[in-house]
């Protein structure tokens, strides 16, 4: 999947642009594009951590930029593909990772203004991003686009109510796209991922007192994943091994679904 062996053929003069990428499994996914040859728009809003990835990408003999924008706002996410366009002249895969998980208590208690802003960003961020990118792949003749999805996207999640809402919702979002434009060579896929030792994980645990330590008794494979793990799922969805795949819901969780 992905990874070196694509450099220097599939990628090269293509260009992926990947949100929520100043950490975890976008970082990796950025970098990832950037190791298959690809010239990668790195995008967040946390401005430190776009710019050390873009340094890391660089610093492997890569081709990187970082955009900060807010992907719940329609304006920034307008901007952010247009200046992927003035940059590299075009957009062939986008990686939709960007999201949030905040602890929203049972579902008759979760606050409303908490309900709305997970939506923004895990489920209307994602539209306003296909929105824009789309017509920026077809100008270029098509590509892919993936959506990170959660386990959560597909069995309930207690206390999480609004985020396992959101990524439900992400499923028909990336389905209905998948069928609208695969005539018009643009594939739509998502993955899943199972438990991610990313630093918004590790953040959450700490919220809700989790020993991750523990964590690994949840997953049949017995240990948590690696974000370059669901990196190379994506870049693998966005290449042409993946060519006659469009529609799928990927879980990339060790067996935590199967259960």
């Amino acid at each position: 999947m992905g990874g070196d062996g694509q450099r220097g053929v599939e990628w090269t003069g293509k260009v992926a642009l990947v949100t929520g990428a100043g950490s975890g499994i976008g970082q990796a996914s950025a970098e990832a594009f950037a190791r298959a040859g690809a010239k990668v728009a790195v995008v967040d809003l946390d401005v430190a951590g776009g710019e050390r990835v873009v340094e890391n990408i660089k610093a492997a003999g890569g081709e990187a930029f970082f955009i900060a924008s807010n992907v719940s706002d329609e304006n920034a996410v307008k901007e952010m593909v247009a200046e992927t366009l003035s940059r590299y002249g075009r957009l062939d895969a986008a990686h939709n990772n960007a999201g949030i998980s905040p602890d929203t208590g049972l579902t008759a208690d979760c606050p409303f203004d908490v309900w709305n802003q997970v939506m923004a960003v895990n489920l209307t961020g994602t539209w306003l991003c296909m929105k824009h990118q789309i017509p920026a792949l077809l100008a270029g003749g098509g590509g892919a686009i993936v959506n990170t999805g959660s386990v959560n996207s597909i069995k309930g999640a207690p206390k999480l109510s609004a985020y396992a809402a959101s990524k439900h919702g992400l499923v028909g979002l990336t389905r209905t796209a998948a069928i609208e434009y695969a005539a018009q060579n643009i594939r739509v896929n998502m993955i899943c991922p199972g438990i991610t030792l990313t630093p918004m994980l590790e953040k959450k645990a700490a919220e809700v007192d989790w020993d991750l330590k523990t964590a690994h008794q949840m997953v049949p494979i017995d240990r948590l994943a690696a974000p370059n793990e669901m990196a190379e799922a994506a870049v693998w969805l966005c290449s042409t091994s993946a060519s006659y795949i469009t529609g799928v819901v990927l879980s990339v969780d060790g067996g935590m679904t199967l259960n």
